[in-house]
C-alpha cells in the first residue's frame, strides 16, 4: 500500500491545518536607527525603506507601526559624539536614554523597548571596546557597558541587548542591575555574534565601521559550531533570559543546535545585509519579495527561533504578509 502523503497537501485549507510551523506578529522586533535632531527621517540607501530617525518623528512611526501590531522595537544610537573611551554611550541625558524615556512617556507598557549595548558607535575609531595597543580589552569594555546598561535600565528600557562579546559581560551587567534595583530589566544576549561580511549596511546606517583592523579578535569565528554552543551556555549561566544568535540565514544550523541544548528562549536577528540583497533582488525583479521573505521567516522560526529581530516586519505587516 502507497501512503499518500499528498493528501495533507491537496488545497490550501488542509495545508493550513496540518502546518508544523507557525509566524505570528508577536514574534518579531523591529531595529531603529535614532539620530540627533528634529524632523529627521532620512532614507538610508543600502537598506531600502530603513531611515534615520530623530526622537520625535521615531514617535510618529512607533505609533504607525503600533497600530499594525509591532509592539517590540530595538533602538540603535547613531550621531553622537565619539571618542576613545565612549563616554556618551552611558551619558544619561544621551540620545537613546532621551528615546526610551520619551517612548515610554507616549506609550506606556504598550510597547516593548530593548536597546542595544554596544560601544562601537560611539568610540573614535568604531570598535566594539576599549582599545589599548591594537587591543580591545575585555575588562576595561565591560565597564563601560555596565553603565551603559544602567543609565538605558533608569530611563525605562524593558530589556538590554549586549552585542559586543566580551567574555563575561552578561554576568556584570545582570549582577549591576539586581544591585541598583532593576531586576525586571531583560537581558537578550547576543551569545552567539559571528564575525560577518553580513554587516555591511548596518556599518553604514550605524557608523561604526572599525577604522582599521576588523573584529574577529572578539565576535565569534563562523567555522565554529562547538565554540557558539560554549557561548551560549555561558550566558545561560550567567543570567541571560534570551538567547540571540546573529546573523540568521547563514547560521540556522547554530540555532537548531542551541534550541536543543538549552530551555531560553531563542532570538535570531535578520540582519542588515540579509535584508539588503532581498530587497536588491526584488528590486531587479529577480525575485518575488513576499515569497522570499516569508519562506525566510519560516525557516528562522522552523530551525528554533522564538523571536525575529528584522527590518521586513513593517512590510510583512503593512502589506498583510502575515
Amino acid at each position: 500500500m502507497i501512503y499518500r502523503q499528498r493528501r495533507l497537501r491537496k488545497n490550501a485549507v488542509i495545508r493550513e491545518m496540518v502546518a508544523e510551523t507557525r509566524l505570528v506578529k508577536d514574534m518579531f522586533v523591529y531595529p531603529y536607527f535614532v539620530v540627533p535632531g528634529k524632523g529627521v527621517k532620512e532614507a538610508i540607501d543600502a537598506m531600502p525603506g530603513i531611515y534615520h530617525f530623530s526622537i520625535d518623528t521615531l514617535l510618529a512611526d512607533v505609533e504607525l507601526g503600533l497600530k499594525l501590531g509591532v509592539n517590540k522595537i530595538m533602538l540603535f544610537g547613531v550621531g553622537e559624539e565619539k571618542s576613545a573611551d565612549a563616554h556618551i554611550a552611558y551619558d544619561k541625558k544621551g540620545l537613546v536614554s532621551q528615546a526610551v524615556r520619551t517612548l515610554r512617556d507616549k506609550f506606556g507598557e504598550d510597547l516593548y523597548i530593548i536597546t542595544d549595548v554596544c560601544v562601537c558607535s560611539y568610540t573614535s575609531h568604531g570598535h566594539c571596546g576599549i582599545l589599548v595597543d591594537d587591543y580591545v580589552q575585555n575588562d576595561e569594555t565591560i565597564a563601560v557597558l555596565t553603565k551603559m546598561s544602567l543609565a538605558h535600565a533608569d530611563a525605562g528600557v524593558d530589556m538590554l541587548a549586549p552585542s559586543d562579546m566580551m567574555d563575561g559581560r552578561i554576568g556584570a551587567i545582570r549582577t549591576a542591575l539586581d544591585f541598583e534595583g532593576f531586576t525586571n530589566v531583560g537581558i537578550m544576549s547576543h551569545a552567539t555574534k559571528f564575525a560577518s561580511a553580513y554587516y555591511g549596511p548596518f556599518r553604514e546606517a550605524a557608523d561604526c565601521a572599525p577604522g582599521k583592523g576588523d573584529r574577529k579578535a572578539y565576535q565569534m569565528d563562523f567555522r565554529n559550531p562547538q565554540e557558539a554552543m560554549r557561548e551560549a551556555l555561558q550566558d545561560v549561566k550567567e543570567g541571560a533570559d534570551i538567547l540571540m544568535i546573529k546573523p540568521a540565514l547563514a547560521y540556522l544550523d547554530i540555532i537548531k543546535a542551541i534550541k536543543e541544548e538549552t530551555n531560553l528562549p531563542l532570538a535570531c536577528y535578520n540582519v542588515s545585509g540579509e535584508f539588503a540583497m532581498i530587497k536588491a533582488a526584488a528590486q531587479n525583479g529577480w525575485i518575488d519579495e513576499q515569497k522570499v521573505v516569508m519562506e525566510t521567516m519560516y525557516a528562522f522560526a522552523r530551525s528554533g527561533a522564538n523571536v525575529i529581530t528584522t527590518y521586513h516586519i513593517r512590510d510583512m505587516v503593512e502589506q498583510g504578509w502575515i
